[in-house]
């Protein structure tokens, strides 16, 4: 085998992952997904099984003719009409690879192919032969290599080369290996196989134990030089080896695997997982490695506090790296106090010794209540801790008209320090109304960016509470109101906000 650490990355997202259950993807979603492939800089997209359907010979061919960069394969099964399906979809690519695959083992050969090892060997030259008189890169794979006797395994594998294989990829079929064993199968067939040096060694290892990664990883430690995996570990049954965390484990142990590279643009990983994640459906898990949501956010107060400290402290990667803007701490029960004023400090709300300690209280006891604190959680903490925010505006009284043949008009009386003053105004809606003559009394220069209405108790009396943003220059203030009158609550949710708007400007 030609002595060379720059490891392939074959990736068969359109092959193998889109044989995961509800998984499957039309011509324009194969095509994005590969374009995406190609800017991730993997070296084969396997982009189909041609003769499985005329549609996936169509989505096949166009990802030949279309994207460019990457080799483009096809896979067929050890018969004639599967190779030159497979060679007609993927011949009008720069660089077409022909992927014959044919069972190996016993259990397949007894129960599934029902024949004897000599006419097994005899059908993988055949093709292999018939397929290189069409191709010029044929690649391989013994089905279910990890099960198969390793006597019968060396000699399919030798005589496949001398028939024209470029490329021998050896599958732990159902994920049976572990990886002591399956590094040993590895060094075996180098030392067993004596035209080894004529081919590459690639893997294929499923996830049936969760080992598709550690086996996939031990094999490169054993001269395997191809690795086949898809993004997010897509495929059959429990999936496949992640090419994420095979690419980036070869990154960050580079102390282990010294010298070894691929040619994957990690920072497209992120860009690549979200794009295969919406097109099949298959939503990522949160603690997926590289890729969750939480692949980079910590929780424990611990934790928080050593990655503000020195991010190495508890992160092996940079988030950035893998195209993640950044690292996220989430402020839940198990946040310390580092954590949060360290958020407090970003909202612009830096607190005294005193005070602090106050407003951490108060946010322990609210995280118990909920799973995570948002930042407008923190400001009304901080709001309610520092002092009760003065009520420069108070609501006296409003008034409104509307119906489906008139303009909505509202007429609003706010307290304004000593004084009470009334204003009037229409608006497209009742509560734009509202806002608009509460602007005139105020003399509001925010702008209202969010409102949201939700109901806190059932029935048809249901109180309701509205929430609303309001910016003004770099602030952003929130307000909250409740009643079982909608308008109401609108009203009292925006002039909260004016109050606070017009005490931090004080402050």
């Amino acid at each position: 085998m030609k002595e060379d650490n720059r490891i392939i990355i074959f990736d068969t997202t359109l092959r193998d992952g889109e044989q995961c259950p509800g998984a499957s993807l039309n011509i324009n979603e194969k095509l994005e997904i590969a374009r995406q492939l190609a800017v991730l800089g993997v070296d084969f997209i396997e982009a189909g099984f041609p003769i499985s359907s005329p549609g996936d010979f169509e989505s096949v061919r166009q990802v030949a003719r279309l994207v460019k960069g990457p080799g483009v394969c096809g896979l067929a099964r050890a018969l004639e009409k599967d190779i030159d399906a497979a060679y007609n979809a993927v011949k009008y690519s720069a660089r077409p690879r022909v992927h014959v695959f044919l069972a190996t083992s016993k259990i397949h050969m007894k129960f599934k192919l029902k024949k004897a090892e000599d006419e097994i060997l005899k059908l993988a030259v055949s093709a292999v032969k018939y397929a290189r008189s069409k191709c010029p890169d044929v690649e391989f794979s013994p089905e279910d290599a990890s099960r198969t006797e390793p006597r019968f395994l060396y000699k399919v594998v030798e005589a496949v080369i001398n028939a024209g294989a470029g490329t021998v990829n050896i599958p732990d079929t159902v994920g049976y290996a572990i990886p002591s064993e399956f590094s040993a199968l590895i060094s075996g067939i180098r030392d067993n196989v004596p035209n080894i040096d004529k081919c590459v060694i690639s893997v294929h290892c499923h996830n049936d134990l969760g080992l598709g990664v550690s086996n996939s990883l031990a094999a490169v430690m054993s001269g395997a030089r191809q690795v086949e995996c898809t993004m997010n570990g897509l495929g059959e049954r429990a999936g496949n080896a992640s090419l994420e965390e095979i690419v980036m484990a070869i990154r960050t142990r580079s102390d282990t695997f010294r010298g070894f590279s691929t040619g994957v643009n990690t920072r497209e990983i992120y860009k690549t997982s979200r794009l295969v994640s919406k097109l099949t459906g298959m939503p990522v898990q949160p603690n997926k490695a590289i890729v969750g949501a939480n692949a980079f956010a910590h929780e424990s107060g611990i934790h928080q506090d050593g990655v503000l400290k020195e991010r190495i402290t508890y992160e092996i990667m940079r988030p950035e790296d893998v195209g993640f803007e950044e690292s996220k701490i989430v402020l839940g029960k198990h946040s310390g106090r580092h954590a949060f004023a360290s958020r407090l400090k970003s909202l612009g709300l830096e607190l005294k010794a005193e005070a602090l300690d106050q407003a951490f209280d108060r946010f322990k006891k609210l995280a118990d209540k909920k799973k995570e604190i948002f930042d407008e959680d923190l400001e009304t903490i901080v709001d309610e801790e520092i002092s009760k925010i003065p009520e420069k505006f108070k609501i006296l009284h409003f008034h409104i008209t509307s119906g489906d043949q008139e303009k909505p008009s509202a007429a609003v009386k706010l307290r304004c320090g000593a004084k009470s003053v009334q204003s009037v105004s229409t608006g497209d809606g009742p509560v734009d109304a509202c806002y608009k003559a509460i602007d005139k009394v105020t003399g509001s220069v925010g702008k209202l960016l969010d409102y949201q209405i939700r109901s806190v108790t059932s029935g048809k009396d249901a109180l309701g509470e509205v929430s609303v943003k309001v910016g003004s220059k770099n602030t952003v203030v929130s307000g909250r109101g409740a009643s079982t009158d909608i308008i109401e609550a609108s009203i009292k949710a925006y002039v909260n906000a004016i109050n606070k708007l017009a005490y931090r400007n004080k402050q």
